[in-house]
């Protein structure tokens, strides 16, 4: 087999180097703006697994363990599509599994509105969790590979902040549809399923003009493709950049006798199809140094992570009505606690820069366990909500901080498989997470669930702070 090409890090490629020298412009805005919007849907059909629970109990006369798998079933689906989607945007592309997964999503969304039962409604939030399964991964590594390094954080930060809305919006649809029961002679929580299926198909239309990423295709062995997608993003982006005054006639034609050289020398092309098998998806990589110690940190990390953040906001509504709340007020309590979710990440924006990663994600898993603990305790709605809403806020200054970092910790090649097998971990404890807590909840009551939840957060910042490499003002080459 052909040994994988060695490491270059700290010698950046003229397409890196070229994505580097543009300043933040109209194009990387626009992209940033796509890519969060399409964030959004992943995480409002993770919150509603929640809401669903919640609002479907007293209608479908739940048992406990089918109201698990309401909650699961989306977790379950986005385990397998985050290890099968991540490899495939390595093997295929960022851009088409862009596409795949947002169209799946749509289609599988509106077979959820239209279950007549329990278990039709779990196959297809199933099938409908497996489409959206590497969404988050595809955010991460494509905004990653194409902003330059002194905005990185900030705009994914920015994305983020974009697909945060969908949490609290999830909550506040699902408290007033299912309030008015029905509408247009249709039960409430149906549109709430419907309007994620048709916003994700708009979403998927638009994201038909993205381009795929430059240093994949560099990666992949396409270097005049990656050429030409860097110089039409510097005349994109040409008002006010230094990148788009630096695209001479010499670059384009550069790529254009690289092309002609390809298709003229059959020796080389034979020599690059061969190379192509060992860039595919180098997965043992991730067990080589410098990369083994990342990898076990951030598997270690994604397994821990999931009971303190996912298991927040999907649990909340049914945590509160089993403290005696009604489906209504439980509904409206978490949604006003979501509304910390987009605040807390425009909060991030301007302290992803300002410190590095891994104290960011330390210093807001503290806070997530403190005033998860909180409440677990609180009685009062006022208690209920504060500290719901300030939990939520600490969440998203993590998230966005640790999204950031996993994208800056593996490399081209590597990157969308590592960080999907990793994330597809989180998935995996989500699935089994429903029925451990809420067994703890039915036994012991929710200030048991938020403890066990606050010990594994503590272990988390010990992972991280131990193990994470530093990251902060670095280019990705060079980390």
């Amino acid at each position: 087999m052909t040994q994988t090409a060695p490491s270059t890090a700290g010698s950046p490629s003229s397409v890196s180097r070229r994505l580097e020298v543009l300043r933040p412009g109209p194009w990387h805005r626009r992209l940033t703006a796509i890519v969060g919007v399409g964030a959004f849907f992943d995480l409002y059909e993770v919150f509603l697994g929640g809401v669903l629970a919640a609002a479907l109990a007293e209608t479908w006369h739940l048992s406990h363990t089918q109201k698990s798998w309401i909650i699961a079933a989306g977790f379950l689906g986005m385990f397998v599509g985050a290890n099968v989607m991540s490899l495939l945007a390595d093997r295929f592309g960022r851009r088409q599994m862009f596409l795949v997964n947002l169209g799946m999503y749509s289609a599988f969304s509106l077979l959820c509105a239209a279950a007549p039962d329990v278990n039709w409604l779990v196959a297809a939030r199933f099938l409908a969790g497996l489409g959206l399964g590497a969404e988050l991964v595809l955010v991460d590594t494509y905004l990653s590979e194409l902003l330059p390094t002194a905005v990185r954080g900030r705009y994914i930060a920015w994305a983020y902040t974009v697909g945060f809305l969908g949490v609290p919006l999830a909550a506040l649809l699902g408290a007033r549809l299912v309030a008015e029961h029905e509408i247009a002679g249709v039960s409430g929580w149906r549109w709430l399923l419907v309007a994620g299926a048709l916003g994700a198909f708009c979403i998927q239309w638009m994201r038909r003009a993205l381009p795929e990423s430059p240093r994949w295709l560099e990666a992949r062995g396409r270097r005049a493709e990656a050429e030409a997608v860097v110089a039409r993003i510097e005349t994109l982006n040409e008002p006010g950049t230094a990148g788009a005054r630096q695209v001479p006639a010499q670059r384009k034609a550069e790529a254009q006798a690289h092309a002609e050289s390809k298709s003229d020398s059959k020796s080389d092309s034979k020599s690059e199809t061969e190379t192509v098998p060992t860039v595919r998806v180098p997965l043992r990589r991730m067990f080589q140094p410098p990369y083994r110690r990342r990898t076990v940190m951030w598997w270690i990390f994604q397994v821990l992570q999931t009971v303190g953040y996912y298991g927040f906001g999907s649990l909340a509504p049914v945590v509160l009505a089993a403290k005696g709340h009604s489906t209504t007020a439980s509904l409206g309590y978490a949604a006003l606690s979501f509304c910390g979710y987009p605040l807390g990440s425009a909060l991030s924006i301007p302290l992803i820069e300002r410190f590095e990663r891994r104290t960011l994600i330390i210093v807001a898993a503290l806070g997530q366990a403190f005033f998860g603990l909180l409440f677990g305790f609180a009685d009062a709605a006022w208690l209920i909500v504060g500290s719901g809403f300030l939990l939520t806020v600490c969440s998203n200054v993590f998230s966005n901080a640790f999204h950031v970092y996993q994208a800056e910790i593996f490399p081209t090649n590597l990157r969308s498989s590592a960080i999907g097998i990793a994330y597809s971990l989180s998935r995996l404890v989500s699935v089994i997470l429903p029925f451990i807590a809420l067994s703890v909840l039915d036994d012991l009551g929710a200030t048991a669930v938020f403890a066990g939840s606050a010990v594994l957060m503590v272990l988390l910042c010990l992972n991280v702070g131990l193990l994470g490499p530093k990251t902060k003002g670095l280019a990705l080459d060079a980390i």
